[in-house]
């Protein structure tokens, strides 16, 4: 949990009203989260109470559902509530998962050169997905990861 930086807690909060920050998807489909801190409630308006206070800007999440101007979404961990559309971005990111370091290579084969070494838990954008291999890239080092070893390429 302490992974994705999500802090569990019971309040209420008001978030300014937006405008669709996205278009209308066929759920599920994936997105991240854009801002540094977000709420996700335990339903699809302001008047439900705060499940987790995400302090994680681009994490991924799975949307699953949709109401209004809310999202319903499932975190890396599986933890699954509602988030206001304008908290979330339709850019492609990916987590790396499992208990060990990941190896970003220079080309999407086990045998291409290590650019890069990632930790579980590192946050990056993903593109170029093909093949059981993503292009992944946080914050300039980039590589090719294999698409297992990430939380947020697998079809929704």
């Amino acid at each position: 949990m302490n992974r994705i930086a999500k802090i569990c807690i019971a309040g209420l909060a008001v978030l300014p009203v937006a405008g669709l920050a996205q278009s209308q998807k066929k759920t599920p489909y994936w997105a991240s989260v854009k801002a540094d801190e977000a709420r996700m409630r335990t339903g699809p308006s302001t008047e439900y109470p705060i499940k987790w206070v995400y302090k994680r800007a681009n994490l991924p999440v799975k949307v699953v559902a949709v109401h209004s101007i809310w999202r319903k979404v499932e975190d890396p961990d599986g933890d699954q509530g509602w988030m206001h559309v304008s908290l979330l971005s339709p850019a492609r990111t990916a987590m790396v998962t499992g208990s060990s370091i990941s190896a970003l290579r220079e080309a999407p084969s086990a045998t291409a050169r290590i650019n890069w070494r990632v930790e579980p838990g590192v946050v990056g954008r993903i593109s170029e997905c093909a093949k059981g291999w993503c292009r992944f890239d946080n914050k300039g080092r980039a590589g090719y990861i294999l698409a297992s070893r990430i939380y947020g390429e697998e079809k929704p």
